[in-house]
């Protein structure tokens, strides 16, 4: 089972290259995003403790999470493996997943963190901002704080992975089809 953790700070191009993935190697999305959404709106028991936190303003607690992906793994149990897009966002989370993991035997396969360096990251957000219209990116100084929490509160989850021999950085500049044929040698070689 292949089990890639794609990294990168916003802006990196983990959404779109999390697509390519999926489809080079037939593997399931797991956007914590996407699975608080679907939970909710299924009226699941994690999914009302997820609005209620939410409701209030406050994150989601990590074990809610945690237990919304066990139920994904759960109700996958024949896939070929996961791509995680958003979790783990600190290393309290990452050893919540390797625990979750191994107890279903099939450990995080590797990192894949893409690098990018700041002004192409704000470029790309600013850009984005542009056509999706998500205030979170058309204003620089909101990007840059984003970018900055990044460095600060999820960075070190690299060495955690490097810790394990399971961290690959991936140059993320150039063209989509670039990175993510860089992306492809490397999940291929895991």
């Amino acid at each position: 089972m292949l089990n890639l953790v794609l990294f990168g700070p916003p802006g990196a191009g983990k959404g779109t290259q999390a697509e390519f993935l999926i489809n080079s190697f037939g593997l399931i999305h797991l956007s914590t995003g996407d699975l608080l959404r679907s939970e909710i709106a299924a009226g699941t028991e994690l999914g009302l403790k997820a609005k209620a936190n939410m409701d209030k303003g406050e994150l989601v607690p990590d074990e809610v999470v945690i237990g919304m992906i066990k139920s994904k793994l759960d109700a996958n149990q024949n896939a070929k493996g996961f791509i995680f897009d958003g979790f783990p966002r600190t290393v309290d989370q990452a050893k919540a997943l390797d625990n979750l993991l191994n107890e279903n035997k099939t450990p995080v396969s590797g990192m894949l963190s893409l690098e990018v360096e700041k002004q192409e990251l704000i470029d790309r957000l600013l850009e984005r901002g542009k056509i999706s219209g998500r205030a979170d990116d058309q204003d620089q100084s909101v990007i840059e704080n984003r970018i900055n929490v990044y460095n600060k509160k999820t960075l070190p989850l690299i060495e955690y992975y490097k810790k394990q021999g399971k961290h690959f950085g991936i140059n993320g500049m150039g063209s989509i089809s670039d990175i993510a044929g860089r992306l492809k040698e490397v999940a291929e070689n895991i």
